[in-house]
């Protein structure tokens, strides 16, 4: 039987950002992220800044996504909670322009002059 190597981490990184996005006001932050590039730059962050965890794995299993979790899980997902937290800060400082580009300001309803009389 052939095993596969899985990289932990990266699983655990991808899902757990979703979960601390979802704590953050969808304008601007979720909308922000939710931008390709910035995505990919969040889970570059995050992936350099942790220590990885591998796994090999049966192939009959590699596409169940329930794999063996390690023993001080909580531990490693506060500190991955910190390291995602920290580079949403981190990348929205250093990308504030790129950011500001793509997500104009949302204007509300009735506080912006009309137009209607020239």
């Amino acid at each position: 039987m052939f095993k596969t190597v899985v990289n932990l981490t990266q699983q655990a990184a991808s899902a757990e950002i979703e979960n601390v996005l979802e704590t953050y006001p969808f304008h601007p932050y979720q909308k922000a992220f939710a931008i390709p590039d910035l995505r990919q730059e969040l889970i570059a962050y995050v992936l350099s800044n942790t220590p990885c965890v591998y796994s090999a794995v049966d192939d009959a299993q590699k596409n169940k996504h329930n794999y063996k979790v390690p023993h001080n899980y909580l531990e490693q997902q506060v500190n991955l909670q910190n390291v995602i937290h920290q580079g949403i800060y981190i990348i929205w400082q250093e990308r504030s322009e790129c950011i500001a580009h793509h997500l104009p300001e949302t204007t509300q309803l009735g506080l912006e002059p009309s137009h209607w009389f020239g």
